[in-house]
């Protein structure tokens, strides 16, 4: 799992550390049986929705770009992991960055600086 979240890039211990704490990965990675080297996929363990969710955010926040486009990470967690990552991951670890997060989560609405609603999108 720590190379699909590393994705090729050079692995610095912080900000992998940083990077995980705010996905919500820790528990996952103490229940694995090999902790964040447990290989996942076809030939490995499986992986819930909320889980690929939360790595592949992971992933993306690992990268350190300047802009993110999240397409609801929020929506395969339960609403406590849900907070979690919007608190500490979109507002707090990319605070600096350009980020349009697109959700059906409204209880986040109140806490953007822009809202674009889209209907009978076709």
């Amino acid at each position: 799992m720590k190379q699909n979240i590393l994705f090729g890039r050079e692995f610095d211990a912080k900000r992998y550390a940083e990077v995980v704490r705010v996905c919500a990965l820790e528990d996952d990675f103490t229940q694995l049986p090999h902790g964040d080297q447990t290989i996942v996929g076809e030939r490995g363990v499986a992986l819930s929705g909320g889980q690929k969710a939360r790595v592949n955010l992971a992933r993306g926040l690992y990268q350190e770009a300047d802009i993110y486009l999240m397409d609801d990470p929020l929506s395969a967690v339960d609403s406590k992991v849900s907070r979690h990552i919007f608190e500490k991951a979109v507002k707090d670890h990319l605070r600096d960055h350009l980020r349009i997060l697109c959700t059906h989560q409204l209880q986040y609405l109140p806490q953007a600086d822009h809202i674009i609603v889209m209907n009978e999108v076709t």
